[in-house]
């Protein structure tokens, strides 16, 4: 019920995609994006500052989505993964797994994938893989 600061979405929007746009290729952002249209590729925050992307009813991403705080009201289809928070709102539709660290979601929404929890001896996991990985 109540949330920590660090857990609320960030007011400011610096970038939009708008309702009638389409990209096709990797998106790597920081601050606050905002999707209404189509995006087929990757889209993705720096890992050293935390952003906030936000999917309205209308938008769709096709491919896999990676940032600190995600808000989600439209359609993905590929992995989520969320380092501090995901809302899944209403109409939320994702086909693909989802990693988070805190959730909330909406009576209407739907996953078909798979809920993965990232709590602090999970990531610390995953991040032992990656760093055996790239050895």
């Amino acid at each position: 019920m109540f949330f920590k600061k660090s857990n609320r979405v960030q007011n400011s929007i610096d970038t939009l995609i708008g309702a009638d746009t389409r990209i096709e290729g990797d998106i790597h952002f920081s601050g606050g994006l905002r999707i209404d249209g189509a995006v087929r590729g990757k889209v993705s925050e720096p890992n050293t500052n935390p952003s906030t992307l936000i999917l309205s009813e209308h938008g769709r991403i096709e491919g896999p989505v990676n940032a600190s705080k995600i808000v989600i009201n439209g359609k993905v289809i590929g992995p989520v993964k969320a380092d501090v928070f995901i809302e899944l709102q209403p109409k939320a539709r994702i086909t693909g797994d989802v990693y988070y660290q805190s959730l909330e979601m909406h009576t209407g929404a739907v996953i078909e994938g798979k809920l993965v929890y990232l709590g602090d001896s999970t990531q610390e996991a995953i991040n032992e893989v990656e760093v055996k990985t790239i050895s």
